[in-house]
């Protein structure tokens, strides 16, 4: 029987209604987070395998338990990666069931990691994750009691440099992961920048971007997008199994994050990472938040008082390299781009 792949619009309600029902009939849901979907037709325009990507993820893939085995999933795969290409991404992963797999393998796609026997993550690149392991050890000369951070500075606060200065406090060497992803609302660069700056006192720390490995929009996209309690609990284990390699290659001990009185997915996250990590042995240490005058500190709180010009308040909850930055002519293009966006609160 012929089959063709075209596009689908979920705002259609019919549309919508075809693939979350291809997807349900094989247990799985409809993702939040899509940039495309994509049909495969019979000849009779019954729909008879779907996939959607968010970005460089593939996901929301399915195909009818009936026609599965009959090669259908090249077909729609063709389609699906051809689209994302044409956007710019070439380096792609793909969210699927253990027992789907091997179908993926058979595609180019390499297994990264696994949650249980809920999720496995695939990549399109043989040795991308070895290669960015190997990045890591590279500049690790680092001995005794070794630790690691996982930062978004959006923008960096003083809740950050206290951190900061906990966890260097505590160990002998830190790794300090800086959250790549475009997703955030202040770029990277600008970013980067000022953990680097804010925290150039410190001389035992190795700074690391996180690549697509570590809360990304291909690892947890529910960290910069809303989505559902289950979701964010899955792709947060998932961003804890890609930490634990990553450890495991820098001898890394002890885990730091602050804590989250405010945002639901930073929440979930942390409460994965506190029941996963001392399973392999790596120590967790949930830091108080820093306040200022009996509120706890936040980058989002630090966003809206960006937006509203408010310079007083803002002194007091951001070191004055970033207040320096965000008066710059520099500075003040990046708060023109935060009034633009729709919603400044993390989830």
């Amino acid at each position: 029987m012929p089959y063709h792949v075209r596009e689908m619009f979920l705002s259609d309600p019919q549309q919508r209604a075809q693939v979350t029902a291809l997807l349900e009939a094989e247990q799985l849901r409809l993702d939040a987070n899509v940039d495309c979907t994509y049909g495969l037709f019979d000849d009779s325009e019954q729909l008879a395998a779907t996939g959607s990507a968010y970005q460089n993820t593939l996901r929301c893939i399915a195909v009818q338990k009936h026609l599965q085995g009959e090669g259908l999933l090249p077909l729609l795969m063709t389609e699906l990666i051809a689209n994302r290409n044409e956007q710019g991404f070439f380096n792609l992963f793909i969210y699927t069931k253990q027992e789907s797999a091997c179908y993926f393998e058979k595609l180019g796609f390499y297994p990264i990691a696994s949650v249980d026997d809920k999720l496995v993550f695939l990549e399109n690149k043989r040795s991308g994750f070895e290669k960015y392991l190997a990045g890591l050890q590279k500049t690790d000369a680092a001995t005794g009691k070794i630790g690691a951070l996982v930062m978004n500075a959006n923008p960096f606060t003083r809740g950050h440099y206290f951190l900061v200065e906990q966890a260097a406090a505590t160990v002998d060497h830190l790794h300090l992961f800086m959250v790549s992803d475009t997703a955030s609302l202040i770029p990277f660069e600008v970013r980067e920048r000022l953990i680097k700056e804010n925290t150039a006192a410190f001389h035992t720390i190795s700074y690391h971007r996180t690549d697509d490995y570590l809360i990304s929009s291909a690892t947890f996209p529910s960290y910069f997008l809303p989505d559902s309690d289950e979701a964010i609990t899955v792709q947060a284990a998932l961003d804890a199994a890609l930490f634990i390699k990553i450890a495991a290659a820098l001898h890394i001990t002890h885990r730091f994050v602050g804590e989250e009185p405010f945002s639901r997915v930073t929440g979930l996250y942390n409460k994965v990472l506190a029941e996963t990590l001392p399973k392999h042995g790596i120590d967790i240490h949930i830091i108080p938040r820093k306040t200022a005058h009996g509120i706890p500190i936040s980058a989002s709180a630090a966003r809206l008082l960006l937006v509203h010009g408010n310079w007083t308040e803002l002194a007091d909850i951001v070191p004055p390299t970033t207040l320096r930055f965000f008066q710059s002519e520099e500075g003040l293009a990046v708060i023109e781009r935060l009034r633009r966006a729709e919603n400044l609160v993390h989830y």
